[in-house]
């Protein structure tokens, strides 16, 4: 099966020269090993290819959520919605500082014989996309490729990847602090600006939360603890449609990562606070602004000290939480 998805990168930007290859991650020595990356990216693939062969399977409701550290780490961890979570950690791989990261994608060449993750991150003012092979018998191995330039007044970027039907459509947000969420997408080989959307300055989190044919929907997290949906058309020229979905106890969160759960509508949230490290679950029904089901399942019992969390999924993996 072969997977593919296209880089993201600023308009009117080429493409730069790699930049530096990480090293193996080395063993964490611990009596206890913890989960395989390999195994369960391949766990990952061949789900998909089920769920592709068949349209009424449904998703396995557990989240793979990463969170990149300052001290050039990315950790990871499955976090299973019960009241408490559970949380299974997998060891740290080697990677990059950075101050911002959208979703992991994971994918595998045309034969099969290569499977690896890939998106996108902020390191100072550029703009990189990262591919991180991983090996079924050693420890994944992170590649970065700078992609833009100009990305300082940016604090926060998320993807969308709608694959399935025609018309697709691969975007990067980019949240500025300037108050405005701006979109990119691709055209031909390069990618073009497709305008920018204001009125965002007191919003603090951002992450996809439904990709379709015809709009992509944005959760986002206010400093005074709102919760919204931003409905971004497709067309240039629409306007966002937003939605208060909660107005408060949302005010922690710097970083949300979403796992589509089930095939109505239905999203796991988990929201992050870097600074402490505290990360609680939600289940979400289909996204209806105020009458939007919630549960609250309670803190993940694991340290999420990164720059901030996203989340791990494939490409063929589509949210559909409104």
């Amino acid at each position: 099966m072969k997977l593919q998805r296209l880089a993201l990168a600023m308009a009117g930007v080429g493409m730069l020269a790699a930049t530096a290859m990480s090293a193996p991650a080395s063993a964490g020595g611990s009596a206890d090993p913890k989960p395989s990356w390999s195994a369960k990216a391949q766990a990952m693939l061949k789900q998909q290819s089920m769920k592709k062969s068949s349209a009424a399977a449904a998703a396995g409701c557990i989240q793979w959520v990463g969170w990149p550290t300052a001290a050039a780490t990315a950790e990871s961890a499955d976090v299973t919605p019960h009241t408490p979570p559970s949380a299974v950690p997998y060891e740290p791989i080697n990677f990059v500082s950075t101050r911002a990261n959208a979703t992991w994608y994971l994918a595998q060449n045309a034969s099969g014989s290569q499977i690896y993750f890939y998106g996108l991150l902020l390191q100072g003012t550029n703009l990189y996309r990262h591919t991180t092979y991983v090996p079924e018998s050693s420890a994944p191995v992170a590649t970065f490729k700078k992609v833009g330039q100009g990305w300082g007044s940016f604090k926060s970027i998320t993807t969308s990847n709608y694959s399935i039907t025609a018309p697709r459509h691969a975007y990067l947000y980019g949240l500025n602090t300037n108050g405005s969420v701006y979109r990119y997408a691709i055209v031909g080989s390069g990618f073009k600006a497709m305008g920018s959307f204001a009125g965002f300055k007191g919003f603090r989190a951002m992450a996809v939360v439904s990709e379709t044919a015809t709009y992509d929907t944005l959760l986002m997290t206010t400093t005074a603890g709102a919760l919204y949906t931003i409905r971004i058309p497709v067309t240039a020229t629409a306007k966002p449609v937003v939605k208060l979905v909660r107005s408060t106890g949302f005010q922690a969160y710097d970083s949300l990562a979403v796992q589509a759960c089930g095939t109505r509508g239905g999203s796991l949230v988990v929201g992050v606070n870097s600074a402490s490290g505290v990360g609680v679950q939600y289940a979400f029904g289909h996204m209806t602004g105020t009458t939007t089901a919630m549960t609250n399942y309670g803190t993940v019992p694991v340290s999420f000290k990164g720059v901030n969390s996203v989340a791990f999924t494939t490409h063929y993996d589509q949210l559909n939480g409104e």
